[in-house]
């Protein structure tokens, strides 16, 4: 069943991915991505070996990465969403370990996503151009930069209400995928900042409120040493405002989303999405009136709310 959706889903965006691309770029903003100057553990342990297996890469361990470069707030505040797409896997990887998952925001975070990535002849590339390489390869990670450019005109970001504990998804308010919808006039709906030339014609834009999720505090599928916010939407059927189409495709008879999410720093969070618990891709949630409000505070050493529970290492270290 998750083979055939996964199948539907990469046909439909082959076949319309294109000719949406071109209509809905008029929406995005050209991303500059500059690589943040904050440290980085080795990529791998190269004190670790396998002797039954002599080409196994072995990652640094978290804790090992946390002790030996700790992000201090300065650190944090160098990182921005573009700057973000910079990077690779591994290193999105040690920034997320590295960090506390903050308080369960609240209200509209703007979103961006973006696929694992590699180095594929000392440059950044898609990790399935790394993988396989070659004319293969680029043809495969072509596929791939649609897709993400595709899901980035598409996927706007996140609504979340701290009160009820429920997440829903900004979605591109675009006629042609009102198809796909039961009921568009039922639609829940907002007002967002719109990005790309066309905020000079209309600064802000229509989104729908789609695909909505439970949250919670929970166990990190990454790094199991301190807990991430949660965004659950394996009972999306059983949430308010669900519709069957398009939203059962991320519930428990479809693809089996979860999202997890830490805060980099107030107003911006680095995330993580899993398809039936396997990682797929990243994403990025920032709120700028959150982000100017408590910024300063935040670099110059304010105490920062937590609503899950932040891990041992990082309450030892806090105290030393």
């Amino acid at each position: 069943m998750l083979k055939r959706l996964l199948i539907a889903l990469v046909a439909l965006v082959v076949v319309v991915g294109a000719a949406l691309a071109v209509l809905l770029s008029g929406s995005q903003e050209d991303v500059v991505a500059v690589r943040p100057d904050i440290p980085f553990a080795p990529l791998t342990d190269e004190a670790l070996t396998d002797p039954d297996n002599p080409t196994k890469v072995f990652r640094v361990d978290m804790a090992k990465v946390e002790h030996d470069f700790p992000l201090s707030r300065e650190d944090l505040m160098k990182i921005t969403p573009a700057s973000l797409l910079a990077l690779e896997q591994e290193e999105i990887d040690q920034i997320y370990a590295r960090l506390t998952p903050g308080p369960i925001p609240d209200g509209i975070y703007e979103g961006d996503l973006f696929f694992p990535r590699g180095t594929e002849d000392g440059a950044l590339a898609t990790r399935m151009e790394e993988i396989l390489g070659g004319v293969a390869g680029r043809i495969k990670g072509e596929k791939i930069e649609l897709l993400e450019k595709v899901g980035r005109s598409i996927w706007k970001g996140k609504m979340f209400d701290r009160e009820t504990l429920i997440l829903r998804n900004l979605i591109e308010d675009f006629a042609p995928l009102e198809t796909l919808i039961d009921d568009p006039d039922a639609l829940m709906t907002a007002e967002v900042p719109r990005e790309g030339w066309l905020k000079y014609i209309r600064p802000t834009t229509n989104v729908w409120l789609l695909f909505p999720a439970k949250l919670y505090c929970g166990q990190s599928l990454l790094d199991g040493r301190r807990e991430a916010v949660i965004i659950d939407y394996f009972y999306t059927d059983e949430l308010p405002g669900y519709q069957e189409s398009p939203d059962s495709l991320v519930g428990r008879g479809g693809l089996k989303i979860r999202d997890e999410i830490r805060m980099v720093r107030p107003g911006f969070y680095l995330g993580r999405a899993y398809i039936n618990k396997i990682f797929l891709l990243n994403f990025s949630l920032y709120n700028a009136e959150v982000a100017d409000a408590e910024g300063e505070g935040f670099a110059g050493g304010a105490d920062v709310a937590e609503d899950c529970w932040i891990g041992e290492q990082i309450r030892h270290a806090a105290a030393q």
